[in-house]
């Protein structure tokens, strides 16, 4: 299974999914994709098998991907204070893969009904998700 994992800032929600993937379904092969190059470095640290930076980057990896995983920010054009372009947007979107977003609330983007619901809980979330998946 090919995991993309798209953060922007300093990549710290990119860099803890990584180190709870990694744990929990070592199988996978996870590319990491930063929107600026310290985001991409974190996740790199964290145990990603590849990484990049940037809207090419995004782009291509969204072609390849099984899984995108990311904050809900890396759909909405020009979120994450500007750092997801509208084409790296698009190329989320559009792409085959399943997304699993992670509803953060900032930037004016506003996802209702998530309070209470701490990074953590999310994360593991994920991991369940994730390995409901590799036992198909």
């Amino acid at each position: 299974m090919n995991i993309l994992i798209i953060d922007a800032q300093g990549g710290g929600l990119g860099k803890q999914i990584i180190s709870a993937v990694k744990k929990t379904v070592p199988d996978t092969v996870i590319t990491a994709v930063g929107t600026n190059s310290t985001a991409t470095a974190n996740m790199l640290k964290a145990g990603a098998d590849h990484a990049a930076t940037g809207e090419n980057a995004v782009v291509v990896g969204c072609r390849k991907a099984d899984i995108i995983i990311g904050p809900i920010g890396i759909v909405i054009a020009d979120s994450l204070f500007g750092e997801v372009t509208p084409k790296m947007a698009a190329a989320v979107g559009q792409s085959q893969a399943k997304r699993l977003l992670i509803p953060i609330n900032q930037c004016d983007n506003i996802v209702l009904g998530i309070t209470g619901i701490s990074v953590n809980d999310m994360v593991a979330q994920i991991l369940k998700y994730l390995e409901s998946e590799t036992k198909h």
